[in-house]
């Protein structure tokens, strides 16, 4: 089954604020969690493999490349042999970029939020209101995001518009 969120991702000059306000709000903390996501060549969409203490699973999703708010399908694959699974994703598709972060990840209802830290990058929060917990239509999702972009103060110019994976390829090649 393909699940929607609507997510943003910024640029995060204060996680302190981010991470008080989501425990001052009774945000559920699942955990801090150093992730290794692969990402492999494919014709449309995004694959990537991550593997975490917390989170370990295999996820295709299409999402535009803009700033703000926006839509991802997606379909999230429990992994239970991360290695094996690497190794044959690597061999037949090849991988295009490896992005390691250290992620803190809250819930609020159907409301998920990572901290970040990726190296190289810097700090970013996301804010990822889901259909997966919740019957919520794609405007109530977005109107989740909304209000949780103006309760962390995120301005527009924070808003980042591609993923980690671009941002680190961008750099490379940039």
């Amino acid at each position: 089954m393909t699940y929607l969120n609507v997510e943003i991702k910024a640029r995060c000059p204060n996680p302190a604020f981010v991470r008080n306000y989501l425990l001052d709000n009774n945000a559920e903390f699942k955990g801090t969690d150093e992730q290794t996501d692969t990402y492999f060549h494919v014709p449309n969409g995004r694959l990537k493999l991550r593997e975490g203490k917390i989170e370990n699973n295999l996820i295709y999703y299409e999402r535009p490349d803009q700033p703000g708010p926006k839509n991802s399908h997606f379909k999230l694959i429990k992994v239970e042999d991360a290695a094996a699974l690497k190794e044959a994703l690597s061999k037949s598709l090849g991988v295009k970029t490896v992005v390691q972060k250290k992620r803190e990840i809250y819930y609020i209802r159907n409301v998920k939020f990572h901290i970040d830290e990726v190296p190289g990058l810097g700090s970013f929060v996301e804010i990822e209101a889901g259909n997966i917990l919740a019957g919520l239509s794609q405007e109530e999702l977005r109107q989740q995001c909304d209000f949780y972009l103006q309760a962390f103060g995120i301005r527009e110019e924070e808003l980042a518009e591609f993923s980690y994976s671009d941002m680190l390829l961008d750099k490379i090649s940039g």
